[in-house]
């Protein structure tokens, strides 16, 4: 199949250097649009959907091949070899902040930069760890997801969007939560958030900026701190902003911190 049918990839921009723009859970490409018009005009910007995510070709989908995050970063790998990118400036945000550690590892080469959006390497609270969440609380949500997960999305997406004050974000957040498979969906979930990648921090040497809003459900200010000391070569900046989507609820701000690390 087309690698750009497979993973719905969308070129823009015009500049030499490449940012390749990773969602988060249930999320897709479109979440990037209110940042992505401050870059296109200085970068090339490649945007995709991951398997089973957006407009991505769905029949590609397998539990089997997608129990674990590593696959995934297979798959950013499979793009910038068929599209022929090095000197990337990799954007993850939530758990493709791990996903883009994990390709980075494997090939360094391939990357200059790393950002961080809401990193978390590890959610639930374990050996002094503070991840945000008891391990009974990780199950309950799982549990709850693939027993209903129409009422479980429009439940999450709220707390995850956060800025109760910008309603339509979480709309939209639900909506993208809820046309995603059921199937993927509670895959995905689980493979996210009993994924442990601590020991992986330490093994990066990648220059890395990691965003960190005031107040987030999902990665509390504990965990950007604790991946900060872990990863050598990373700057931390803490946004103003609150909620775990800074991209969507507070851009100008996002994309002032990007700017000035990748400038």
């Amino acid at each position: 199949m087309n690698i750009r049918e497979k993973y719905n990839i969308n070129t823009i921009g015009r500049g030499e250097r490449v940012m390749l723009f990773a969602h988060g859970y249930g999320c897709d490409q479109n979440m990037w649009r209110f940042i992505t018009p401050a870059f296109q005009e200085d970068y090339t910007l490649v945007l995709f959907d991951y398997i089973g995510a957006g407009k991505s070709d769905l029949g590609a989908y397998s539990t089997h091949k997608y129990s674990s995050l590593q696959a995934y970063a297979e798959d950013i790998l499979e793009i910038c070899h068929q599209l022929e990118l090095w000197d990337v400036i990799f954007v993850g945000h939530s758990v493709s902040s791990m996903i883009g550690m994990l390709a980075a590892l494997k090939e360094p080469s391939r990357f200059s930069k790393l950002v961080m959006i809401g990193p978390s390497p590890c959610y639930i609270n374990k050996d002094g760890y503070i991840g945000g969440f008891s391990e009974a609380d990780i199950h309950g949500l799982l549990e709850s997801l693939e027993s209903n997960y129409l009422g479980w999305s429009s439940t999450m997406a709220p707390a995850i969007m956060g800025n109760p004050d910008q309603p339509e974000l979480s709309e939209e957040l639900t909506n993208s939560f809820c046309r995603t498979n059921p199937e993927v969906a509670s895959q995905f979930a689980k493979v996210t958030f009993l994924s442990d990648n601590r020991e992986d921090l330490q093994k990066l040497a990648i220059d890395t900026l990691l965003l960190q809003c005031t107040e987030d459900v999902i990665a509390p200010m504990e965990v950007g701190h604790y991946v900060h000391q872990q990863i050598r070569n990373s700057e931390l900046a803490i946004l103003n902003a609150t909620g775990h989507c800074p991209h969507m609820s507070a851009p100008r701000e996002t994309i002032q911190a990007i700017k000035q690390f990748i400038s």
